[in-house]
């Protein structure tokens, strides 16, 4: 994710390198040829010459050059880094899942209001054109009341680093993959009533999987569902169906378009094009940065509340299939 944004950055009129860190000398040269991601594609020869190189977290954030860190570490190093920058007076953009458990989440929030900083976490699928036309329609009234609506991503395990695999580092599959899918539900629908899940789990193997039942007493079903499918060589897929009075929305990122299927037999495919999502999450950080105002478009509460919500999930997972109250 370093990797991906930076290239988002680096077409940012007015957003400033100043600084990298990393613990390794390879990548801290700009040589980034080793990494991939699932949307951002491959990593690149980056020239850092005009910029302070770091190899510990304590240089970057002692550097009175930067006004700003974007925290792409892994997900147990997002709180004591997120901390530690708010703390010596820096805006924060974190990586998702924001922290591990809720109350690092809450306590990421706290800090940040008592600091006057800026904290915003990179859940973007709030930035990318399907999902933002999804949630236009939804809050807009368009397409009537929402009557069932699944979503789904899946993928390989990734091999970025032996803490994926460690839950007590990474949360696991469904913790640091689906936390995109429950933001957005919480984007649409709010915090449910409460949320019942099945799945497997199986880590050493890099297997975890789940289907969740999001509970609102207005929406007959809210599901999401998917996770990591082994190592190898397994494609990443993320896709939706909304079913409402007025119309279907549909998305497939394997081939589908976003399009509405209204219901007097209309097909519209939505708005598909803009800037690169990372690109466009981070310059929306920059502008509230720039202005000191808190990013309405992605608040820090609701992402806490996605890290409790999904750790609500893998409690039902382990209880079967009952429910557990939100």
């Amino acid at each position: 994710m370093g990797s991906t944004h930076l290239q988002g950055l680096a077409r940012i009129p007015g957003a400033q390198l100043t600084a990298v860190m990393d613990m390794d000398t390879r990548r801290l040269s700009g040589d980034l040829s080793g990494i991939q991601g699932n949307l951002g594609g491959p990593g690149a020869a980056m020239d850092f010459s005009a910029v302070a190189k770091h190899p510990t977290v304590e240089g970057i954030l002692a550097d009175p050059n930067v006004d700003a860190v974007d925290i792409c570490l892994p997900t147990y190093l997002h709180t004591p880094v997120a901390m530690a920058a708010l703390r010596a007076g820096k805006h924060v953009l974190v990586e998702k899942p924001m922290a591990l458990n809720g109350a690092d989440a809450d306590a990421m929030c706290t800090q940040a209001e008592a600091a006057g900083r800026i904290l915003m976490v990179a859940q973007v699928l709030r930035f990318i054109p399907a999902y933002r036309e999804l949630a236009r329609l939804v809050k807009s009234g368009d397409l009537g009341a929402v009557r069932w609506a699944m979503f789904r991503r899946r993928t390989s395990v990734p091999t970025w680093g032996p803490w994926e695999f460690d839950k007590t580092k990474s949360g696991g599959g469904i913790y640091d993959l689906l936390i995109h899918d429950v933001d957005m539900a919480l984007q649409l629908f709010g915090t449910p009533a409460s949320i019942s899940a099945a799945g497997y789990e199986d880590m050493p193997h890099g297997i975890d999987m789940i289907t969740a039942e999001f509970c609102y007493p207005e929406v007959g079903s809210v599901s999401i569902t998917g996770g990591w499918h082994h190592t190898g060589e397994y494609p990443f897929s993320m896709e939706y169906t909304v079913v409402a009075d007025r119309g279907v929305v549909e998305f497939s990122s394997a081939g589908r378009p976003a399009s509405v299927y209204w219901s007097d037999g209309r097909k519209e495919v939505l708005p598909g094009e803009g800037p690169d999502c990372y690109q466009a999450e981070i310059a929306y950080f920059v502008e509230c940065c720039e202005r000191g105002e808190q990013p309405a478009l992605c608040p820090p509460r609701e992402s806490a509340e996605a890290v409790k919500c999904a750790l609500r999930m893998l409690e039902a997972r382990e209880r079967k299939g009952a429910a557990v109250a939100c």
